[in-house]
């Protein structure tokens, strides 16, 4: 079965929401090479998203420059945009989703292919955190508290348990953190806690 993989540029204080406002001074080599090894081919995103990276890596395809191979391989991938209205395709190798989100992403997972990543686009990564269907959660995690806008975990009942499987520090300060859907916390007190210190003590 196909694995699907979201990454994500995150402030300390979870905002995800413009990152080109405040990622770039955080930009090096050790980011750019995380952001290059998430190229898969299958890109499953947002509307947003897809309308960001549709009137931007065309062109930077086309002027080949240093980033001309990474335009590519985003422009030879195929992308499958999640969107509630139709929408006319300029950039090659896109459609629209069709029919349910979690069926839909059911089937694609079922599928012959590689790896099916997510950048950005929050909402779907929610949608898939909570059906279950997201194996990997990518986190660039940068040393800026911004303050306003929407961060990736909004307000709900049910909590989402993840297990660190990879954390890498950079020269900027920023960490990247690889998470994967774990299996339910389950219920701890003080005195757990407590027991637990105690053990470690002996």
């Amino acid at each position: 079965m196909r694995t699907i993989a979201a990454s994500l540029f995150i402030s300390l204080d979870g905002v995800v929401e413009e990152p080109a406002q405040w990622h770039f001074p955080y930009f090096n080599d050790e980011m750019g090479a995380a952001v290059t090894a998430q190229t898969a081919d299958t890109l499953l995103l947002g509307r947003k998203t897809y309308d960001s990276f549709a009137g931007a890596w065309p062109e930077r395809e086309a002027a080949g420059g240093e980033d001309a191979d990474f335009a590519k391989s985003l422009g030879d991938a195929r992308k499958i945009v999640v969107s509630r209205q139709p929408l006319e395709f300029t950039w090659r190798n896109s459609e629209l989703l069709q029919g349910d989100l979690v069926e839909a992403v059911t089937a694609l997972k079922k599928e012959q292919g590689g790896r099916i990543a997510i950048s950005g686009s929050v909402s779907v990564v929610r949608q898939l955190l909570a059906a279950g269907l997201l194996d990997e959660l990518h986190l660039l995690v940068h040393p800026i508290a911004v303050r306003k806008g929407e961060r990736l975990f909004d307000e709900g009942e049910n909590s989402v348990p993840l297990e660190l499987i990879k954390s890498e520090t950079f020269e900027t300060g920023v960490l990247y953190l690889v998470y994967r859907p774990a299996g339910a916390s389950g219920d701890a007190s003080y005195d757990d806690a407590k027991a637990h210190l105690s053990q470690g003590e002996q």
